[in-house]
């Protein structure tokens, strides 16, 4: 958020709801900025922007940062931020989770990454879990599937080059994980945007639906 022009157009509807732009600076950017522990409140928050057709997606943004301001306006720093004693294994958190979310066509272990990161692993998961508030093979699986609808949305890959794009080697495997997270096939889902012309139509659907069958 561009904090100086949020002052300016402030929206309507906060204007009577104790935002206070300038505290928010003071808490969360005065100095070093500092982290916030996943929540479910939070998923709450960002979950309905993965999907949302193409079309709405950007009044949905809007609407979800407004809802985020009375979110934040609503946090004690005492309670609720991670302390400063686990910064430094907060950082080196971020930098595994850069590195799972970046490179999703690899398959890399929590063993995997405590060597790397010479991190045990115990101490691996427990710090995950507190930054991002899933284990980590729950939270990765969920940023997959997210990462995938967006893929089925917005390009005319077929089913199982996606599958194989966030790591998964079947698409049988990929479509079972993606109904777990989303109650629905890949190519259900699809469907959809293609219902209200948000996709070319010609996208291999029957092949699609044949392997999965």
């Amino acid at each position: 958020m561009d904090l100086a022009v949020l002052q300016e157009t402030f929206p309507p509807v906060l204007r009577d709801s104790g935002v206070d732009v300038q505290a928010l600076h003071q808490t969360f950017c005065a100095e070093k900025p500092v982290a916030i522990p996943a929540s479910q409140r939070l998923e709450e928050i960002f979950s309905p922007i993965y999907s949302a057709p193409s079309v709405q997606q950007k009044a949905y943004l809007y609407l979800k940062m407004q809802e985020l301001l009375l979110y934040l306006s609503r946090l004690q720093p005492q309670k609720d931020l991670l302390p400063p004693c686990e910064s430094q294994q907060t950082e080196m958190i971020k930098e595994i989770h850069r590195e799972l979310t970046t490179h999703l066509e690899q398959r890399l272990t929590i063993e995997d990454l405590a060597r790397k990161y010479l991190m045990n692993t115990s101490t691996l998961k427990e710090v995950f879990k507190a930054v991002y508030g899933q284990p980590i093979g729950t939270y990765m699986k969920g940023y997959r599937v997210e990462y995938a609808m967006k893929l089925l949305r917005e390009t005319r890959m077929s089913i199982q080059e996606i599958a194989e794009r966030v790591g998964y080697r079947t698409q049988g495997k990929f479509s079972k994980a993606f109904k777990d997270v989303t109650q629905m096939l890949p190519t259900e889902y699809r469907n959809q945007f293609l219902t209200i012309g948000c996709l070319p139509q010609s996208v291999g659907l029957m092949e699609d639906r044949e392997q999965e069958s």
